[in-house]
């Protein structure tokens, strides 16, 4: 689903080129990551995942023609919970530094502040 997202792609390669796996993923949740999956009728729509050892948002993905109601919301909404019960009381995500694409605005819709970094992520 990652390879499909309107904005920000990846391809399989470059995930696995920053070590992004099936087996690196699977190795990391239940451990230090958690994820949601968002279906209907057995089609997956959407997924996010957290790191609970950095406090990190580390994916949010939709597929784009289910984009637009509320399922990136909902996603981020567990996220957050759920590592707001693991202790922690400031959050983190890493954007792209253009801020006319769809996830800045997405995510300061949803309440968050604005930090550029470096290395071209926000």
């Amino acid at each position: 689903m990652r390879t499909a997202t309107r904005e920000n792609a990846y391809t399989m390669e470059q995930l696995g080129e920053l070590g992004i796996t099936v087996e690196s993923v699977r190795a990391l949740l239940g451990k230090t990551h958690r994820g949601w999956l968002c279906e209907d009728e057995g089609r997956a729509m959407g997924f996010a995942m957290g790191n609970k050892q950095h406090g990190e948002i580390w994916v949010i993905a939709v597929l784009p023609k289910y984009e637009g109601r509320g399922i990136g919301a909902r996603l981020l909404t567990l996220v957050e919970d759920w590592l707001w019960s693991e202790g922690w009381e400031l959050l983190w995500l890493t954007t792209d530094l253009d801020v006319s694409l769809r996830a800045y605005g997405f995510y300061r819709r949803q309440g968050w502040v604005d930090r550029e970094g470096g290395d071209g992520l926000r």
